[in-house]
């Protein structure tokens, strides 16, 4: 085991990392881990999951196709990059004071950081040694349904979002995303499965990988079955400055209860989302250049926040503190 800057290497699988919970992560590993496991073909697939400390999916995948191949060599050689094991540690996205850690692989606009410069270092090792896919794994805060999101529309992205769900979203903004910053030297996908602690989400997320490492190539062409497929056209985020919360009575924005049994439903124009009695629409809406784009999605009605036209959120949430760190939700278009 050798530390380059906050990064740890492991060859093989270290001590404890199969029976570690997210919160044992830290003391197991040390810190930010890369993680190469030997297997039977060549290039590697490469992994990375704990991006966000409160998103143990990707780590109970990982663990599960382990435990199944224990014993014999890995179809595929396999690096698993773990991400924000200090975060995991406290039970939470990302520690105040640190970058989230998918906004901080090459493209990031926050640059300079030692964890910009940790990411930039292993997205060039992988780079120059090439890999046979890349394979990011989230948990999400709402109700969502299992999904892949890809970065680029050629057949080979589509092809690996295929195998994980019929539902895929194209996205090239937020910035500094590790798929992204993957994308332009393998096929890259980022998988989304469901609510932390929902053994379904782990389930479908270890038996993805475990066909990824049985795979001699990815598929000429996505699956037979027609894709349902998604364009991210927009980020909704909600002031530093503007007081919100959940409730009929909250200050602020009060933003409905069941805000989150939106995602993936295409709201008509007209759909009220919060009752909110200040003047101008009180959240940040940017589209994939940047541009401030509020108005074309929102608008107020008699003291209610309500959709200005016909769109499809997704990752509608409940948890204020991820609504702070991240955003309230994304805006998608059918393609």
């Amino acid at each position: 085991m050798t530390t380059i800057l906050d990064l740890m290497r492991y060859d093989g699988v270290p001590s404890g990392f199969l029976q570690a919970k997210p919160t044992d992560l830290a003391a197991v590993l040390g810190g930010p881990s890369l993680i190469r496991l030997a297997g039977k073909r060549h290039p590697a697939l490469f992994v990375s999951i704990m991006l966000h400390g409160n998103e143990p999916v990707g780590l109970e995948a990982v663990q599960a196709v382990l435990r199944r191949h224990s014993g014999h060599a890995l179809p595929r050689e396999l690096i698993v990059f773990v991400g924000n094991v200090h975060a995991a540690a406290a039970g939470v996205r990302r520690l105040d004071g640190q970058p989230d850690f998918n906004r901080i692989w090459p493209g990031t606009e926050t640059v300079g950081t030692p964890e910009a410069d940790m990411a930039a270092r292993v997205t060039t090792e992988m780079r120059e040694q090439g890999l046979f896919a890349s394979l990011d794994i989230h948990n999400n805060t709402g109700l969502n349904p299992h999904y892949a999101c890809i970065n680029r529309l050629d057949a080979p992205y589509k092809s690996l979002a295929s195998l994980f769900s019929r539902t895929v979203v194209y996205f090239t903004r937020p910035l500094g995303v590790q798929s992204l910053a993957f994308a332009p030297f393998c096929p890259a996908v980022t998988v989304e499965c469901g609510r932390a602690g929902d053994g379904r989400g782990s389930e479908h997320a270890a038996e993805f990988l475990d066909a990824l490492l049985h795979l001699q190539a990815l598929p000429k062409r996505p699956a037979a079955e027609p894709l349902g497929l998604f364009h991210t056209v927009a980020r909704v985020r909600v002031p530093e400055t503007q007081a919100f919360a959940f409730g009929e009575h909250a200050e602020g924005i009060a933003f409905f209860d069941d805000l989150d049994h939106m995602n993936f439903r295409e709201l008509a124009a007209g759909t009220a989302l919060a009752r909110y009695h200040g003047d101008g629409i009180p959240l940040l809406v940017e589209d994939e250049s940047g541009r401030d784009v509020a108005d074309r999605y929102f608008r107020l009605d008699q003291g209610e926040l309500v959709t200005a036209c016909r769109f499809m959120p997704s990752m509608l949430t409940l948890d204020e503190r991820v609504i702070r760190q991240d955003c309230l939700c994304y805006v998608m278009e059918r393609l």
